[in-house]
């Protein structure tokens, strides 16, 4: 086969036919010729499809069976007779008989038969690649000459370029014959051969040509001439060039595309059409501009994906040349004839890309930003000047203008590209286009600061320029002028090229970014006109809008924006230079609060149609709820009772509902399921109406659980349980909160769990049953979906991460002891003797069942991973009983010391001594830390509780183990015997000096000044007996005082011998041990004091029980007496040193003051002096005034801390209620907690908030860190407050007096004055 026949040279043309088709990718993007034989040379290292290839093939057999005789022979003679001259080795071989064989004729002929072959191939493909040219260039042209519809369509840029062609290499002397060719006085058919010719060539090498300065003049040239087929022939070349070449080489080609177009509209003037007349796109000089303006557009959108790569000069020559087009103005041109208007660039440019999307593209990114705001600055102002007068012109035009709006926005929101578009455009579409372009500039304009620095900017037809606030007045204004966005009456379908749409989205952007509203939108011009509506609606007058119903939606849609911001709500709640009625400066708050109210009230007489529309009133009764639902905004808006509005209207259309769906109370039972293609009655869109209503009303209800304050509101609507169930149906679908909120319902959830009514609603919903199954799925059964082949890991944390999430959210619901009585009081445990494998709990009492109190084989046999259950049990159980409430709780009820010893017990192993000798394990570890817990008082500095995790070496756990008390020394320190002595020091001094003037009313002050001298000098000297005189003399001048006496004087004469006849309750009896105990460990205490401490506590709940009012709850909380121990009397025992009748004297007259209602909560517990809706709510005034007064500092204060709640799904006001119950017992050191006592008593009661926001100050760092660890609530709950001494943190409460005590104390005095 050493020639080729006919039939071979024909199958191997179309064999390299087919390799060129595909690598041609590959060698039409080389940028020179020199690059694609490089290509070719090198396709077998880097194709790995090379020997795949039909005509690798068919050369491989052809020189295998034109050599392969000789191979063969060559092989044999090496390896037998010249083997002592090759040596050894296959490579050596096989280099050899390569050498011999390529010196053989057989080979020589063979490859000079294979070039005389390809020779003639490759001309022959030559030849015909010329011809398919020739006959694509006629057709191409009979069908141009074919499509005159249209000229504006797909093919005027990259569509019919490059991607369809071949390149051919060309050479430098023939790019000088195409440029002689090119020049404007050659005849046509010369000229659009050379086009043909210099569209087959790589550009790189065009742009690199010594003649193209001249080539570039005349393809301008070429490009404005009038024949279509030049100039598209230009632009096809252009398209090629993008689509194909480096920025080095493209920025060249715009620039020349774009000053072609300068100069066609400097040059050739197009008169703006008149409104009869409009602008035909078929005309062809409008045609080709638009063709040329479209390749532009489009290059502009794509520049940004890969201009970053080049130099800087490169992106700023592109952006520069397009400014400069696009700031070309009639005076500019050559030749005007007087004011005659004509088109601009920014015209033809606005109908291809309206939304100005280049622009924003432009915009994103920093690199380009800062050149194009550069450039706008120094050079292309008058391009922000246009945008802002067409903007002024748009809303200062007459009103048949707007009156067609309608028709123009749908007619340009639905226009087409392609073969069936739109071919007319009216002047009024026209003028529309550029002003929808101008807004969207402005809009992205706007976001950055620099931007924003362009203003004022000068326009013409005004004196004064145009202020940034100025242009936002005139966005709402043209909003407020405009039509419903709704096509037509029953289309569901809003143009987004509505001017409504449009500013909405500007609003919105700069609502969202700080910096842009604070300068656009908090200006008191803005503020103004988006109140004005709302203020001219108030006073009884009709609203200047056109459509007040849409209108006032979006007005409530921004300021509900506004609102959700720290700033806007700032500038909503205390600024008063917003809004002025009757000569007085009110803030904007007062306005949409009272507004919202009017309009659920049906009182305004200016506008019926508005008190119906649920749309109106759900927006603006959103915006009241950015308020609402923070403590601040609640403050605010709490006189207006907006939640008894809201409820009210609740029920109206709930009462609706009901009739006309009377078999059903469902929300989603009363609505039919709709048919697919059947008309809906009208009856049954109103009941979907108002069922949508009612929910918008529940949801908005809801809301207001957001603070302690608010949900005691909601908990006298007596809505509290329909809203936790609407609440846990959005919470199941997984649905956000709102538009404007960040986080889930997670801290709404823990709001409500901190109270009785609360917890029963989240029970009776149905949300703490879906928490427990789903720790239970998560912990016994795992993922149904994992096959057996792939088993679960075994878990290397106590907690594993797939039940971190339950475990939290158990710990958030039962973080109170409301929340445990009322889940958990008077319940046994169902404790059976078998139990099913398949039975799931679904409650609490059956979480404590099943994975904590674990007291048989039974419960033990039950659980497939019963260590790891067990563990997750008793770490709950651990935070449980952090509070000591719920610790008496579950200790009276369960025996839980009990049961934990004995499996301590059981769990020994008989040693040599004959004493049994622990297993030290995952489990044992854990109730030893659990028993030292409940067993151990004391603060960071009195009681050392046990590690859970073992250390290295040869003792992994040196602690001791107990199965029976007393518990082991080791775990509490060595306490000095506390000194009742009085010391010398100065207020002693003044407590022995001031004894005549006791009655002088300067006294307090001056205890007030020397209480503070001694704390921040020397607070180590109030302890013993100093302070508890200093307490004594306090509380005795403060209730001698009727000015001081908050509630008015008791009497209170029961002898003892009666009062020991009251039985105390097992809690009562083991918070008096616990009391005991602590008292005998910091040697305050006899040990006979047992007697007079239950003496004291039953003359506490004798003095206490006859200031209380009867109630019928159903809730545990409120049945019988005060479910928890007192701590607060306690405290004063231990502070007296056991003294009863000094106790009990200085309880009775500390109950007439004011900070008995909040540091002793069995005070107000159901009390008389109370409100009765407060006193039957079942939410304690420490939750609803104290917390809710922390949190609203805490945001302002630590905003760090504060979010880092949030984050967590735990708040401020569950910790601070714990802390404050119990006294800050096992939280703080002994003499810490008699300094907070004495703060709060001498300084007043507000103290006690500020003592909580230095608390959390103090733990800032720590609370910061274990919110990335994911374990707050535990680390706050189970971590004492180590470090924190009041008097390192009395000046900075002072601090918080100064700027917070006129609210604070205020609202304390308030709220018990209500039943005054």
């Amino acid at each position: 086969m050493s020639q080729f026949s006919a039939e071979d040279e024909a199958e191997l043309q179309s064999l390299l036919r087919q390799l060129l088709k595909s690598v041609k990718e590959r060698i039409s993007g080389a940028p020179s010729v020199e690059c694609a034989e490089e290509i070719l040379l090198h396709l077998e290292e880097t194709d790995k499809n090379f020997h795949n290839y039909e005509f690798v093939k068919y050369l491989r057999q052809y020189v295998e069976s034109t050599l392969g005789a000789v191979i063969e022979e060559e092989t044999e003679s090496c390896t037998k007779g010249d083997s002592h001259a090759i040596g050894s080795g296959q490579d050596t071989l096989v280099h050899a008989v390569t050498r011999r064989t390529r010196e053989s004729a057989q080979y020589k002929k063979m490859m000079q038969t294979l070039k005389q072959t390809m020779m003639v191939i490759v001309e022959s493909l030559i030849n015909k690649f010329e011809e398919d040219q020739l006959k694509k260039e006629e057709m191409h042209r009979k069908s141009q000459h074919e499509q005159s519809s249209s000229h504006y369509t797909d093919n005027c840029s990259d569509s019919d370029s490059s991607f369809n062609q071949s390149y051919t290499f060309i050479k430098q002397e023939q790019l000088q014959v195409i440029s002689e060719k090119l020049d404007p006085s050659r005849p046509r058919e010369v000229r659009w051969e050379a086009l043909q010719s210099l569209c087959c060539a790589p550009p790189s090498d065009v742009l690199s040509c010594e003649s193209w300065t001249g080539l570039r003049r005349n393809l301008s040239a070429a490009l404005a001439d009038p024949d279509p087929d030049l100039s598209d022939k230009v632009l096809r070349f252009f398209s090629k060039t993008f689509s194909s070449s480096p920025l080095n080489v493209t920025r060249e080609i715009y620039s020349s595309l774009v000053k072609s177009l300068e100069s066609d509209f400097l040059y050739h003037k197009i008169g703006f059409p008149t409104e009869s007349a409009g602008m035909d796109v078929n005309r062809p000089d409008i045609a080709r501009l638009l063709k040329q303006m479209r390749l532009m557009n489009d290059f502009q959108k794509e520049a940004t994906t890969f201009w970053i790569r080049h130099p800087e000069k490169y992106m700023e020559e592109i952006i520069e040349s397009t400014l400069t087009l696009l700031s070309l103005h009639p005076e500019h041109g050559i030749g005007t004839h007087g004011s005659e208007k004509t088109l601009e660039p920014v015209h033809f440019l606005s109908l291809l890309d309206i939304k100005a999307t280049w622009f924003k593209t432009w915009m994103h990114g920093y690199y380009s930003r800062t050149v194009v705001l550069r450039l706008l600055e120094r050079k292309y102002k008058s391009v922000i000047v246009m945008a802002v007068q067409q903007c002024l012109h748009y809303f200062e035009s007459y009103d048949p203008v707007r009156e067609e709006t309608l028709e123009i926005t749908h007619a340009m929101e639905h226009q087409q590209i392609g073969h069936s578009q739109r071919s007319f455009y009216s002047a009024k579409e026209l003028e529309y286009a550029f002003f929808v372009h101008s807004l969207c500039v402005l809009g992205r304009l706007l976001m950055y600061t620099n931007g924003r620095k362009l203003f004022p900017i000068k326009v013409r037809k005004r004196r004064d320029p145009v202020p940034l606030t100025d242009l936002v007045v005139t966005l709402i204004n043209i909003m407020y002028q405009h039509p419903n966005t709704s096509y037509g009456i029953h289309s569901p379908h809003t143009d987004s090229l509505s001017p409504t749409a449009l500013v909405m989205e500007v609003l919105k952007t700069l609502c969202e970014r700080t910096e842009c509203a604070v300068e656009c939108i908090y200006q008191t011009p803005v503020m103004e006109t988006l109140l004005a509506p709302i203020l001219a609606l108030l006073k009884g007058k009709p609203a200047k809008l056109k459509s007040p119903e849409s209108s006032l939606t979006h007005i409530a849609d921004t300021l509900a924006r506004i609102a959700t911001t720290q700033r806007g709500l700032a500038l909503f709640l205390y600024e008063r230079k917003l809004v002025f009625a009757e000569g007085e400066g009110i803030s904007a708050a007062h306005v949409i609060v009272q507004f919202t109210q009017r309009l659920l009230a049906k009182e305004l007489p200016a506008s019926t149609e508005l008190e119906n529309s649920p749309a109106v009133k759900g927006a603006f009764i959103f915006v009241c709820r950015q308020m609402y639902n923070t403590c601040e905004g609640l403050q605010v808006l709490r006189p207006y009772s907006l939640h008894e509005c809201i409820a009210k209207a609740w029920r109206k259309a709930l009462a609706y509902c009901e009739t006309s769906s009377p078999q059903s109370s469902l929300l989603s039972e009363r609505v039919p399921t709709p048919v697919p293609g059947a008309v809906t009655p009208s009856s049954s869109q109103e009941l979907q109406n108002a069922v949508a209503w009612e929910e918008v009303l529940l949801d908005n209800l809801l809301n207001f659980a957001a603070t302690p304050k608010g949900l005691l509101l909601l908990q006298q609507t007596g809505a509290i349980h329909e809203c936790v169930t609407y609440m846990f149906s959005r919470f199941t679908k997984k649905l956000q909160v709102s538009r404007c909120e960040k986080f889930g319902y997670g801290v709404m959830v823990t709001q409500i769990a901190a109270t009785a009514p609360g917890i029963v609603a989240l029970h009776s919903s149905g949300f703490i049953q879906a928490i427990v199954v789903e720790l239970w799925s998560g912990l016994e059964c795992g993922r149904e979906d994992v096959r057996v082949v792939h088993p679960r890991s075994t878990p290397m944390d106590p907690i594993d991460r797939s039940c971190l999430k339950s475990f939290l959210t158990l710990v958030n619901l039962l973080s109170s002891p409301q929340a445990v009585w009322e889940l958990l009081g008077l319940q046994a445990l169902p404790n059976k003797t078998e139990y099913n494998l398949r039975e799931m709990p679904t409650s609490v009492i059956d979480v404590m069942d099943r994975l904590i109190v674990i007291n048989s084989d039974a419960k033990i046999h039950s659980l497939f991973n019963y260590e790891q259950s067990y563990t997750f049990g008793l770490r709950l159980l651990s935070v449980m009983c952090c509070n000591l409430d719920s610790l008496l709780l579950l200790e009276s009820q369960y025996k839980l010391s009990d049961i934990l010893l004995q499996s301590q017990k059981d769990n020994t192993i008989d040693s040599s001594s004959g004493e049994g000798e622990f297993i030290i394990d995952g489990l044992s570890v854990e109730r030893n830390h659990l028993l030292v817990r409940m067993s151990v008082t004391g603060g960071p500095s009195e009681r050392i509780l046990p590690p859970r995790a073992l250390d290295k070496g040869s003792d992994p756990y040196p602690w001791p183990m107990f199965s029976s008390y007393p518990v082991p020394g080791r775990y509490v320190f060595d306490m000095p015997k506390a000194s009742r002595t009085k010391q010398d020091s100065e207020i002693c001094a003044f407590l022995v000096s001031s004894k005549e003037s006791e009655r002088d009313e300067n006294w307090m002050e001056n205890c007030r000044r020397h209480f503070c001298k001694a704390m921040t000098s020397k607070s180590s000297i109030l302890t013993g007996n100093v302070l508890a005189d200093l307490l004594e003399r306090a509380v005795l001048h403060l209730s001698s005082s009727p000015a001081n006496c908050f509630f008015p004087p008791a009497e209170y004469k029961v002898v003892d011998h009666y009062v020991k006849t009251r039985s105390l309750t097992s809690v009562e009896q083991l918070g008096i041990n616990i009391s005991l105990r602590y008292g005998l460990f910091l040697k305050l205490l006899r040990e006979d004091s047992e007697q007079d401490l239950c003496l004291l506590i039953k003359h506490s709940q004798e003095f206490l029980s006859q200031q209380r009012v009867t109630s019928q709850s159903e809730l545990c909380y409120l049945r019988g007496g005060y479910p928890g121990h007192d701590w607060f009397a306690s405290t004063v025992f231990l502070l007296m040193g056991g003294d009863v009748g000094r106790s009990l004297s200085l309880l009775l007259r500390f109950s007439r003051l004011l900070p008995s209602a909040f540091l002793w909560p069995p005070r107000v517990y159901s009390s008389v002096h109370l409100p009765v809706e407060m006193a039957q709510s079942g939410i304690p005034l420490l939750y609803s005034c104290t917390a809710h007064y922390v949190e609203m500092l805490l945001k302002a204060e630590v905003p760090l801390v504060f979010s880092a709640f949030r984050m967590s799904g735990f708040t401020p006001s569950q910790m601070c209620i714990q802390w404050l119950g119990q006294c800050f017992w096992n939280y703080l050191d002994w003499p810490e907690i008699c300094h907070y006592l004495a703060t709060c008593i001498i300084l007043g009661p507000d103290y006690q908030v500020y003592m909580c926001i230095a608390v959390l100050k103090h733990m800032q760092q720590d609370i910061l860190q274990h919110t990335q660890t994911q374990d707050l609530q535990v680390y706050l709950k189970e971590d004492p407050i180590h470090g924190f001494r009041v008097s390192d943190y009395l000046e900075y409460m002072e601090g918080l007096e100064h700027s917070y005590r006129g609210m604070v104390l205020t609202d304390m005095r308030s709220i018990l004055l209500k039943n005054t």
